[in-house]
């Protein structure tokens, strides 16, 4: 994840180099391993481009890691278990399809849920980066998720939980992230989404009331389908990202589109932009690439 600093920093050496020499100034930004805050701004004049690194081709496994205290949760926890079930070969996720590898190869648009496992503060309340990737080894080690080629581990923390990694910080600038390491000589994909109960102001960027009745689960679902698209499409942070160094879901953070009128559990008035399996979400858009990318919900719209 690169801060909101970093971010300002890369652009205007990029700005000077574009002045001094055009050609040099493609060498100046570096891929974003994470996602800003709701608050910040989206870049949209720049399509993504490809810098030759892989993507995640066939159906990808998600496993959880349900990190902290997620003990009276349960109905939280089943919503994003859910989602996630239904989120593959979906309209939404189907965008990814057009991030292809330098063979042709592109993402299948498919992933299903592997499982799940939990881990009640092994690392206390104030993660890493690392941490994070820890956390992941050791419920692999530890026989509570296996070591698939094919997985994406995230871990999902509750309100009490936070990151913290030199410039990188939950709520401050970033509401998730994605990195890659090493456990038992394989390597693994792993994810960090943060509770959004934490930060409202950052992280649940529609409020309340929401589709679902739960502001905060309901924006981590936004966040985890954020990240889940970056992963696929960025994996290793050398494939899809754009001149700011913003992945496709990143650009496209804060705007929903088109959005209908539900009513959630409470029998509240809310806004959902897309229906998957029997529930409404209200999810950011993802970045559909091309010459004239924009961001949508599908590739037609």
């Amino acid at each position: 994840m690169k801060t909101k600093l970093i971010k300002v920093v890369l652009i205007t050496l990029a700005l000077i180099l574009a002045a001094l020499h055009p050609a040099a100034a493609q060498n100046a930004f570096s891929p974003d391993t994470g996602s800003p805050t709701a608050n910040s701004p989206t870049h949209t004049d720049r399509s993504i481009a490809y810098h030759n690194g892989p993507v995640l081709t066939g159906t990808q496994i998600v496993y959880f890691i349900w990190y902290g205290n997620w003990s009276a949760n349960l109905s939280q926890q089943l919503l994003l278990a859910e989602f996630t079930s239904s989120l593959g070969s979906s309209p939404y996720f189907q965008i990814n399809t057009g991030y292809p590898n330098g063979a042709g190869q592109a993402p299948s648009g498919d992933l299903t849920f592997g499982g799940s496992t939990a881990d009640a503060y092994s690392h206390g309340q104030l993660l890493t980066e690392a941490d994070v990737a820890d956390v992941v080894a050791n419920a692999i080690l530890t026989g509570g998720l296996p070591l698939d080629p094919s997985g994406i581990y995230v871990v999902l923390t509750t309100a009490d939980v936070t990151l913290q990694d030199g410039a990188t910080q939950f709520c401050l600038s970033c509401c998730n992230l994605h990195g890659t390491s090493i456990v038992a000589g394989s390597a693994f994909r792993y994810a960090f989404v943060g509770h959004p109960a934490r930060c409202p102001s950052k992280c649940a960027q529609h409020g309340s009331p929401s589709p679902n009745g739960d502001y905060a689960i309901d924006a981590m679902v936004s966040w985890l389908a954020a990240v889940l698209s970056e992963v696929v499409t960025d994996p290793n942070d050398d494939a899809w990202y754009d001149r700011y160094g913003l992945e496709n879901a990143e650009k496209c953070e804060g705007t929903y589109g088109t959005t209908y009128p539900v009513t959630n559990l409470w029998g509240q008035s809310a806004q959902a932009n897309v229906k998957l399996g029997y529930r409404d979400y209200l999810l950011q858009q993802n970045w559909v690439n091309g010459k004239k990318g924009h961001c949508a919900m599908s590739v037609s719209q």
